[in-house]
């Protein structure tokens, strides 16, 4: 199958450090590829995945301006689903037309490539009552389906959206080579990976692990900023849009004082061997969420290299973490900080062997392969009736 896997204009393909949903672009299309599938990766210039052609309407990621005015962010995925609409039609002026495309672009992407061509799926990263009025109207007219990350996160859904939706598929990550630590190896700290705001509970993990009396490490980025040096400069420059960034006030009143450099550090965002180190010696990994997470890609990193997680229950962590086998699961601060106390419970090898039964690649690949197909089947029973016809991009311009 030819598949035209579009992850948006806001990171590079795979991430230099956060950036969960490229993750799982570049786990997928990888594993695509060497299942014997052609794709082409739609994203910001500098992905330096191997795939078989990239498409870029930014030569950089745009993920500093995400939180911006609202006419400018949603101006950065419309020029970007528009390189992407060019795409689709040039290949098939050329007689090798895309069988699909799979986008990971919120709202933008389904809404503007179902009109013609491919049919479409779209991965559903998000909580979705963010959109909810997008999800309560939308009618992909038998071209445009939709793919959960969890149950959990299509149970409140729409009843439109749902009857869109194939199914749900959890993500993956590459499973490490190297067996896990022991726990007589690791480290004493325990580590946070994430964006460092209020909905990833970075306040509760502070409290919690003073209160365990273990050291904590800070790893994400903040208001779109890798780094504390990053965040300075940007800081020093007066037009720069971290000033508006919500993040941003509330990490200087709730996370910054508390960073002391021993007990509590920020080291920024972290990617590749680096950030394999921190995860591979941690004690546990940390989840206290403050929302009904749909997703949890550090939860699959963690466990896949054999360290425990400790998550407050809520969105779709119980269904990746098994509580007292690969981790604890907790309600309020109080059972968040007792957890931190069980950690010699876990075994790291259950926790590995557990991660590669459920979410290796080829597990994700698998299930996306019999979504496809679904979506291309239901797509050729259209009658021509059925079919809305989208202008050519280029015939669109010279209009």
């Amino acid at each position: 199958m030819k598949v035209l896997m579009d992850a948006g204009p806001w990171l590079p393909v795979p991430p230099r450090g956060y950036g969960g949903l490229e993750n799982v672009v570049a786990t997928l299309t990888t594993e695509l590829r060497a299942r014997g599938h052609t794709v082409v990766l739609a994203a910001s210039g500098d992905s330096d995945l191997p795939a078989d052609g990239l498409v870029s309407a930014f030569a950089t990621g745009q993920f500093p301006h995400l939180a911006g005015p609202y006419p400018q962010v949603v101006g950065i995925a419309h020029a970007h689903e528009q390189e992407v609409l060019r795409t689709i039609d040039e290949h098939a002026d050329a007689g090798v037309p895309f069988d699909l495309v799979h986008t990971h672009v919120e709202v933008v992407g389904p809404a503007l490539l179902g009109d013609a061509g491919p049919p479409v799926v779209a991965t559903l990263h998000w909580d979705l009552g963010r959109n909810t009025a997008f999800y309560e109207v939308f009618e992909g007219h038998g071209r445009v389906f939709f793919a959960g990350v969890s149950s959990s996160q299509l149970a409140g859904a729409p009843a439109r959206l749902r009857r869109q939706v194939l199914g749900s598929v959890p993500l993956s990550v590459p499973v490490p080579d190297e067996p896990p630590l022991p726990r007589s190896d690791r480290a004493d700290f325990v580590l946070l990976l994430a964006r460092l705001c209020a909905l990833k509970g970075v306040d509760t993990a502070l409290r919690t692990c003073r209160d365990a009396g273990l050291p904590l490490v800070l790893a994400g980025p903040v208001a779109g900023m890798p780094d504390a040096a990053a965040l300075a400069a940007a800081l020093a420059d007066p037009h720069h849009p971290v000033h508006t960034h919500p993040d941003l006030p509330w990490f200087t009143e709730h996370v910054q004082p508390f960073l002391d450099g021993e007990r509590a550090r920020w080291i920024g965002s972290v990617a590749g061997p680096e950030k394999d180190r921190l995860v591979r010696e941690a004690r546990a990994l940390l989840f206290p969420i403050r929302w009904e997470e749909p997703g949890g890609t550090a939860v699959c990193e963690s466990l896949a290299a054999g360290t425990p997680v400790v998550a407050m229950a809520r969105g779709c962590l119980p269904s990746l973490v098994d509580h007292g086998r690969t981790g604890f699961l907790a309600t309020d601060e109080a059972g968040f900080t007792a957890a931190l106390g069980r950690l010699a419970e876990i075994d790291p090898a259950v926790c590995a062997a557990e991660a590669r039964r459920r979410f290796a690649p080829a597990v994700m690949a698998s299930r996306y392969e019999e979504l496809y197909d679904e979506a291309v089947r239901r797509a050729s029973g259209l009658t021509p009736a059925g079919r809305r016809v989208r202008p050519r991009a280029r015939d669109a311009v010279a209009r």
